[in-house]
C-alpha cells in the first residue's frame, strides 16, 4: 500500500521587528480625529412648511424626540429648556409652562430652570404668572439673591414701587450680603426717600457692623448736607467698637471728615485719642495720615510732637520684636528723657533692665550694663535722687554674676558716686568689697588712683602689695609702683621693687620691665648700675635690640675724654660674636648696619674697612614650600645672606668635591680592569 508523503507543518515566518521609517504619535492620532470632528458639515436642507397638516406632522415629530431625550435622562434640566423654549417658539405657551412645571417637578432647585421660566412669562408680558412664579422662587429658594435682583428689577420696571419696597423688605428679612443692602438703599434714593435711606442704613449697620459699612453711613449723611448726623454717625460708631476693638480706618475717616469741614482742632483732638487708644502696631496708617494733616495745618511743637509720637511707635516695634536690642532701648530712652516726664522714664527703664541676656557670656552683657548705668546717672544728675541712685547701683551689683564675670566699671562708678556724696567709708567699703570678691587689674588701678587723688599713700602701698600678689606677672603694676616710690624721693623702695620684679620667675612683658628699671638708674646718674643691669640683661637674651640699646648708652655716657667710643665698639664686637652663633641672620644684619652707621660717624678708615669686611652678601634661592600636613606645595624664592666670616671659617668645599670625584673616578677604574683579567683568563 502506497502511502502519501506527509505535510510539513508551516512554520510562522519572522516579522521585520525595526522602527518604521514614519512614526506616528499618540498625539497625531488625536488632533486627526479631532480635526475629522471638526469638519464643517453641509447644513441640512430645509423643510418649507405649507399647510396645517404638516405643520402638525411636525409638531408630533419634535415633541416625540424631546420627550424621548426626557425618557432617557430625566435629571439633564438642559433638554427640558430646550423643549419648553421650542413650545415657546411655536406659541405654545401653555404646553411650554407645562413643561416647565414637569422640569421643576424633577429639580425644583434648579436656578437656571427657575430664570428661564420666569424669562419666559416675562417675554410673553405674563406678569402676574411671572409675580406668582418669583413668590414660588424666593419662597423655595430665599439665599438665591439673584431671584431677589429679578424679581425687584421686574416690579420696579413696572413702577410698582410699593411692590418693590415689599419685595426689599422681606429680602432684608433673611439678611443678604452687604450688595443687597446697598441695592435697597439706591433704590429708595432713586426716590428721593432720604429717611427711608437712613432707616435702613441704621439696620444695615446693625446687621453687618463692619467699619467700612459705618463709614459708608456717615459719608451718606455727610453728602446729603446732614453735617451733625455724619458726626453723631462716626461717635455713635466709636462707643459701638468700644475701647478693646478700635479700627484705625474709622479713625483716619472720622478725622478727615472734620479736616473737609474745615474743623481742624477736631480732627486733631481724633488724631491724638486714636493714638492714645489704640495698639502702636495696629496704626501705620494712623500715624502717616496724623503727619500728613500736621504738616498741613499744624504748627512746628504739633509737628514734633507727630514725629516724636512715630519714632515712639517705631522703637516698640522694634522692642516687641526683639526685646534685648538694647540699642532700640538706648535710643527709646534718649526720646523719652527729651520729653522730662519722671515716672515715665522711670517705667521706661524699669523695662528695659528687666530684659536680662539670656546667656552668661559677658559679650552678649556689655550694651545690657551701659541701661543700668545710664539710669544710675539719670537718677543722679536729672532726677538728683541719691537714694534711688545708691538703690540702682546695689540691684545692678545684685545682679551680675560675680563669680563668672563682673564689671568694674560699675564698682569704680559706685564708689565715686559715694566720694561725691562725701561718703569715703562707703567708697572704700564698695572698693574692698569688689577686690575681695572679683579682684581685677582695671579695680585695682582705679582704686589706687582713688586713693592717689586723696594723698593716701600707705594706702597705695597697701594696695599695690595686694596687687602684686593677684598677679605678680603685671610688669605695668611693678612699674607704677615703683614711679610712685620715686615720685615720693624713696629711691631705695623703688630700687628694691624694681630688683623684686626683675627676679620673677614670669612676667609679661619684661622689655618695658628692663627698661623701665635702666632708665630709673639712668635718672639718678647711677651709671655703673645701669652698666650692670644691660650686663645682666645680655646674659639673660641675645635680642638685637638689646645690644643696640647697650652700644647707645654706652655711646651717650661721656667721660672725661668725650663719648665713650672704645665701649660702644666693644659692645659692637660683643654683640656680633654673639649672634654668630645663633641662626637669626637678619638680627645679625640689622646689628652690622647698625655698627657700620656708628663707624661712618665716629671711627676711622680702619675700623670702617674691619666693618665692611663682615658685611655679608645677598644671594636668593629656591626652597621648598611644605604645608601643615607635609604635603610638597611647590617652590619659592627666598632671599638668604652669606657671611664673610662664616664662609673664612668653613673648609674649603670645592676641594673635598673634587678629592671625592677622584676617589670615585679611581674605585671604577680599579673595577673594569678587573672584569677584563677575568676575561683574559676566561678566554
Amino acid at each position: 500500500m502506497e502511502t502519501k508523503p506527509q505535510k510539513m507543518p508551516k512554520v510562522a515566518k519572522v516579522k521585520n521587528k525595526a522602527a518604521a521609517e514614519i512614526q506616528i504619535t499618540a498625539e497625531q492620532l488625536l488632533r486627526e480625529a479631532k480635526e475629522r470632528d471638526l469638519e464643517i458639515l453641509p447644513p441640512p436642507p430645509k423643510q418649507k412648511i405649507s399647510d396645517p397638516a404638516e405643520l402638525a406632522d411636525y409638531q408630533m415629530r419634535k415633541r416625540k424626540t424631546f420627550e424621548d431625550n426626557i425618557r432617557k435622562n430625566r435629571t439633564v434640566m438642559s433638554n427640558w429648556i430646550k423643549y419648553a423654549l421650542w413650545e415657546e417658539s411655536q406659541k405654545e405657551i401653555q404646553r411650554s409652562r407645562s413643561v416647565f412645571e414637569r422640569g421643576l417637578d424633577i429639580d425644583h432647585r434648579n436656578v437656571t430652570l427657575w430664570l428661564k421660566y420666569a424669562e419666559m412669562e416675562m417675554r410673553n408680558r405674563q406678569v402676574n404668572h411671572a409675580r406668582n412664579l418669583w413668590d414660588r422662587a424666593i419662597t423655595i429658594l430665599p439665599r438665591i439673591n439673584q431671584f431677589w435682583y429679578k424679581y425687584t428689577y421686574m416690579e420696579e420696571m413696572l413702577e410698582n414701587i410699593p411692590g418693590t419696597r415689599a419685595v426689599f423688605e422681606r429680602w432684608m428679612e433673611w439678611e443678604p450680603d452687604e450688595q443687597a443692602w446697598q441695592t435697597y438703599i439706591n433704590f429708595e434714593l432713586r426716590y428721593k426717600e432720604i429717611d427711608r435711606a437712613r432707616q435702613i442704613y441704621e439696620r444695615f449697620v446693625v446687621t453687618h457692623p463692619q467699619v467700612k459699612n459705618w463709614i459708608k453711613y456717615a459719608k451718606f449723611e455727610d453728602n446729603h448736607g446732614f453735617i451733625n448726623s455724619a458726626r453723631r454717625t462716626y461717635e455713635r460708631a466709636i462707643h459701638f467698637y468700644g475701647d478693646d476693638h478700635l479700627d484705625e480706618t474709622l479713625f483716619i475717616a472720622f478725622a478727615r471728615f472734620e479736616e473737609n469741614h474745615k474743623e481742624h482742632e477736631r480732627a486733631r483732638v481724633i488724631y491724638k485719642y486714636a493714638l492714645d487708644h489704640i495698639p502702636k502696631d495696629q496704626a501705620k496708617e494712623l500715624f502717616k495720615a496724623y503727619t500728613i494733616h500736621e504738616k498741613k495745618y499744624g504748627d512746628r511743637s504739633g509737628i514734633e510732637d507727630v514725629i516724636v509720637s512715630k519714632r515712639k511707635f517705631q522703637y516698640e516695634q522694634e522692642i516687641a520684636q526683639n526685646p534685648t536690642n538694647y540699642d532700640a532701648w538706648f535710643d527709646y530712652l534718649r526720646l523719652i528723657e527729651s520729653e522730662g516726664d519722671d515716672d515715665i522714664i522711670r517705667e521706661t527703664y524699669e523695662r528695659a533692665i528687666a530684659n536680662i541676656p539670656p546667656t552668661k557670656n559677658k559679650q552678649f552683657w556689655r550694651r545690657y550694663i551701659y541701661l543700668w548705668i545710664n539710669y544710675a546717672l539719670y537718677e543722679e544728675l536729672d532726677a538728683r535722687n541719691v537714694e534711688r541712685t545708691r538703690e540702682v547701683y546695689k540691684a545692678c551689683l545684685d545682679l551680675l554674676p560675680h563669680k563668672t564675670f563682673t564689671f568694674s566699671k560699675i564698682w569704680l562708678l559706685f564708689a565715686q558716686f559715694e566720694i561725691r556724696q562725701k561718703n569715703l567709708t562707703a567708697a572704700r567699703k564698695i572698693l574692698g568689697a569688689s577686690i575681695g570678691m572679683c579682684p581685677r587689674d582695671k579695680l585695682f588701678r582705679g582704686y589706687i588712683d582713688i586713693e592717689i587723688q586723696l594723698r593716701e599713700f600707705d594706702r597705695c602701698r597697701i594696695l599695690y602689695e595686694k596687687f602684686l600678689e593677684f598677679g605678680p606677672e603685671n610688669c605695668v603694676t611693678w612699674m607704677k609702683f615703683a614711679e610712685l616710690e620715686t615720685l615720693l624721693g624713696d629711691y631705695s623702695r623703688a630700687r628694691a621693687i624694681f630688683r623684686l620684679a626683675i627676679n620673677q620667675p614670669r612676667l609679661d612683658m619684661p622689655e618695658l620691665l628692663w627698661k623701665s628699671y635702666i632708665d630709673f638708674e639712668i635718672a639718678q646718674d647711677e651709671i655703673e648700675n645701669a652698666r650692670q643691669l644691660y650686663e645682666q640683661l645680655v646674659e639673660r637674651t641675645t635680642h638685637v635690640k638689646v645690644w643696640l640699646s647697650y652700644a647707645n648708652f654706652e655711646l651717650n655716657n661721656k667721660n672725661d675724654d668725650g663719648l665713650n667710643l672704645s665701649l660702644a665698639r666693644r659692645v659692637y664686637e660683643r654683640a656680633n660674636d654673639s649672634l654668630k652663633n645663633s641662626q637669626e641672620k637678619e638680627s645679625r644684619v640689622l646689628l652690622l648696619e647698625n655698627w657700620r652707621d656708628f663707624e661712618m660717624e665716629h671711627g676711622d678708615e680702619d675700623s670702617r674697612s674691619k666693618v665692611e669686611s663682615k658685611m655679608p652678601k645677598r644671594i636668593k634661592k629656591r626652597q621648598k614650600v611644605i604645608d601643615e600636613d607635609g604635603i610638597e606645595q611647590g617652590w619659592e624664592e627666598v632671599f638668604d645672606y652669606i657671611f664673610p666670616e662664616d664662609e673664612a671659617s668653613k673648609p674649603n668645599l670645592k676641594l673635598l668635591a673634587a678629592a671625592k670625584m677622584w676617589m670615585k673616578h679611581k674605585e671604577t677604574s680599579n673595577e673594569s680592569a678587573e672584569q677584563e683579567s677575568i676575561d683574559d683568563r676566561e678566554s
